[in-house]
């Protein structure tokens, strides 16, 4: 029995199920969701966001997000999401949460003003270090999976081709703090006022450098007011710089992936 979903399967039903006292006023499905099918549901109660998996790997990642998630919750000085971990009567996982009202920092980075840019960096540079300093003794084992045996999973088992991500290095380079894993410009939120006020998005998170999500932001294009500053928050350029690299080859590898296999997912943000 597959343990995934596709646009096939009767994803209204699961969700009109999954929200039974709510009235749905419309759907929209978000053509940038790489890793799940992403739909944006609208209700008389509010918006919510419902994430299904798109193949096996990333149905045992949605597990790790919905306990990163809730775990992380409140430690922060920034909102991230509160994740509902639902099933659907296949026994397929799936994720819920209520929709963090603002603006995609992708969208909006090269209509910023310089001091918006600026505070938008030293405010993810802020949520860096605040999540890389939250105490780990109690968390789950889900939420200390290292991001290096996540990035190598996904680059043996996901890919169609292996690319040189340079694990090796990302292995010895590697801390026990919490980690994003995947803090690009599309999971940071704004708000009216281009503050930054949101995170979303903990399928790549783990414990592993807090220096591989500064190279995250990094390795997608962005004025370089918002990226100098971020980089001069942070110790270690060239690690940053080298780390950088091998997300760019995990993205054209993963894009490739992608092109082949999900043509209808837009792939612009690249």
């Amino acid at each position: 029995m597959a343990k995934y979903f596709t646009t096939k399967d009767p994803l209204d039903t699961i969700i009109t199920e999954t929200l039974p006292d709510h009235k749905i006023l419309h759907t929209k499905h978000i053509l940038t969701g790489w890793t799940n099918i992403v739909i944006e549901v609208t209700t008389d109660k509010g918006a919510f966001f419902f994430r299904f998996p798109r193949n096996p790997f990333w149905s045992k990642m949605i597990v790790k997000d919905a306990a990163v998630c809730n775990f992380v919750d409140g430690k922060t000085s920034f909102y991230t999401p509160q994740m509902k971990l639902c099933y659907d009567k296949k026994h397929r996982p799936f994720s819920v949460h209520q929709k963090i009202e603002g603006y995609c920092l992708g969208d909006r980075i090269y209509h910023l003003s310089h001091t918006a840019l600026t505070g938008a960096a030293y405010d993810v540079a802020k949520f860096i270090k605040e999540l890389s300093n939250i105490n780990l003794k109690n968390a789950p084992d889900k939420v200390k999976y290292p991001l290096s045996d996540f990035l190598k999973e996904l680059d043996y088992q996901h890919y169609d081709q292996h690319i040189d991500a340079d694990h090796d290095y990302i292995k010895q380079t590697e801390l026990d703090n919490l980690v994003h894993g995947d803090l690009n410009l599309g999971n940071i939120l704004l708000d009216k006022n281009d503050k930054v006020i949101g995170v979303i998005d903990f399928c790549f998170a783990g414990t592993g450098n807090p220096n591989m999500d500064v190279a995250r932001m990094l390795s997608r294009p962005a004025p370089a007011e918002f990226t100098n500053t971020l980089i001069q928050q942070f110790d270690n350029p060239d690690e940053i710089h080298r780390m950088t690299k091998a997300w760019q080859h995990i993205d054209a590898g993963y894009a490739n992936h992608i092109r082949a296999n999900f043509p209808e997912i837009n792939l612009n943000q690249l």
